[in-house]
């Protein structure tokens, strides 16, 4: 009788075991870089991104997700839940999130840009493959032209790491384009036999559309003649879509002032290449689609696209940047492995339609993400829903932890996480965060608190907005409300003093 019990109580024991097992979703988390805040269908734009768009469609957008505006710094914060100015660009006194999913019985895999120091399969990852540097040349990151081929445009020489073995240079064969490399590796650990049960998490970082402009042909030309109209053309079109979706509102949110060249004082090789640069961004967002097309396909015919989490982000707003590098052809062909081109700040402007300005600024053209959750088993909620709950990228790490459950462990002796879990947006309901969201890189700095808005410049007056009433930023406050300037600048200041904001 006692050991009838016993066996009971075991297949007990296993069944609490297995149904605690099913219940942890897997987790796919796709990082964009430098893509602008309109550019997916679902967001307003004209680029194909029929895969995305599917995920929004039956997930949830968000309209007021944010990131750091800044490559490295986003993704301190993404995956470790901490402000990054805890940390360094090492990851120092953090602990990621492969080393606090590990304990709760995750594989974990990460591929693509990395923008630190360290290996991550050293720091909790069962896989890695790709570089730990800024931005690459997508056709041949090595230095020096593959047989046949044109010398590489730009030779940012980084380390790449498959797992424990370090590559520097790494030069593969022609056939690599590193949309599709980053992809692949990710499909190729979607296939190990080995855990095939247990529950994974997935960090797909691509380095697109980051400069330079980099596309396969048959890409670019499904733009041919797209951006001829020039900058304010595809701004408003876009911003017009916006208010059809509904992410915006007209009277809320007014198209900002435009911050770009007027296309009319271009000359005709000037509009010639400007429109094929933006082509050429645009066919980068579209490989990337594609990719990410291939990986839905990849979980249906594994079945396990029900029961996966997947979050699309992006680590800044689009870039103004148009960086001067040496290019050994100046006259090779742009998009081909020789070139070394960049959309520039008239585009950056453009593409992040409503918002004003663009990557590295306080402003919500430089932190401001689309965003898109998509998990059928967990997401009960009407097509195409939006949500307008703020949300910031310290956020992630104690979500996926609350998905794991109890044995995802957060080390003691580190900080503690900044972030609130984001699943009550999963049915519906707003977030209740206690403290303010705080931002600062380089030269701005800001503080969002519940409608309101504090930025800055250094050296130049706080700007204060209602985001409630003025999503664009397009009327200041600062002078109206000037006791709650006053408060917000002294809690902006106490949070930058304890993390060590500069």
């Amino acid at each position: 009788m006692k050991k009838a019990q016993s066996s009971i109580l075991i297949l007990l024991l296993w069944g609490l075991l297995f149904s605690h097992a099913a219940d942890q979703p897997n987790i796919v988390l796709i990082l964009a870089d430098d893509m602008g805040y309109s550019d997916l269908g679902c967001y307003g734009g004209e680029i194909k991104t029929p895969n995305l768009d599917r995920l929004a469609k039956n997930g949830i957008r968000y309209t007021q997700a944010y990131n750091t505006s800044k490559c490295w710094t986003t993704r301190i914060s993404l995956l470790t839940g901490l402000y990054h100015h805890r940390s360094d660009r090492n990851f120092t006194n953090t602990a990621l999130i492969g080393e606090i999913l590990k304990p709760a019985g995750y594989r974990t895999w990460w591929s693509g840009k990395h923008h630190a120091g360290f290996n991550p399969y050293d720091r909790g990852f069962d896989h890695f493959s790709g570089f730990l540097g800024g931005a690459i040349n997508f056709w041949n990151p090595g230095d020096e032209a593959r047989k046949g081929e044109k010398e590489p445009g730009w030779r940012a020489v980084y380390t790449w790491a498959f797992d424990d073995q370090l590559i520097k240079p790494y030069t593969p064969g022609k056939d690599f384009f590193a949309t599709d490399a980053i992809s692949d590796w990710s499909l190729g650990w979607l296939d190990e036999k080995e855990k095939a049960t247990d529950p994974f998490f997935l960090f797909l970082s691509y380095n697109a559309p980051h400069w330079p402009l980099h596309a396969h042909p048959e890409d670019i030309a499904t733009y041919d003649g797209v951006y001829e109209q020039g900058y304010e053309f595809i701004r408003k079109t876009r911003y017009e879509r916006q208010l059809k979706m509904g992410l915006f509102d007209r009277e809320v949110a007014p198209l900002s002032n435009p911050e770009h060249e007027e296309w009319k004082y271009l000359s005709d090789q000037e509009k010639e290449e400007e429109a094929l640069r933006m082509q050429i961004h645009a066919a980068m967002v579209d490989r990337m689609d594609q990719n990410i097309g291939r990986l839905l396909q990849k979980l249906e015919e594994l079945r396990k696209l029900e029961n996966t989490l997947i979050i699309f982000l992006v680590d800044n707003g689009a870039s103004h940047e148009r960086p001067r590098r040496k290019v050994w052809e100046p006259e090779a062909e742009w998009g081909s492995v020789g070139s070394f081109e960049a959309i520039g700040q008239s585009w950056a402007n453009a593409i992040n339609s409503p918002f004003k300005k663009w990557k590295v600024q306080g402003m919500e053209g430089g932190i401001c993400t689309p965003m898109i959750a998509h998990w059928p088993e967990g997401i009960k909620l009407p097509i195409n829903t939006i949500s307008r709950s703020p949300c910031h990228l310290i956020d992630f790490v104690p979500t996926f932890m609350e998905l794991a459950g109890e044995e995802a462990k957060y080390p003691s002796g580190i900080p503690e996480l900044d972030g609130i879990s984001i699943l009550p947006t999963f049915s519906g309901k707003k977030l209740m965060r206690t403290n303010p969201l705080f931002f600062q890189y380089g030269s701005w700095q800001a503080i969002r608190q519940n409608q309101w808005k504090l930025v800055q410049r250094k050296q130049e007056p706080w700007l204060l907005y209602d985001l409630d009433q003025d999503r664009t930023e397009t009327r200041d406050l600062a002078g109206k409300f000037s006791e709650r300037v006053k408060d917000m600048e002294k809690s902006w200041e106490g949070w930058a003093r304890e993390v060590g904001a500069k």
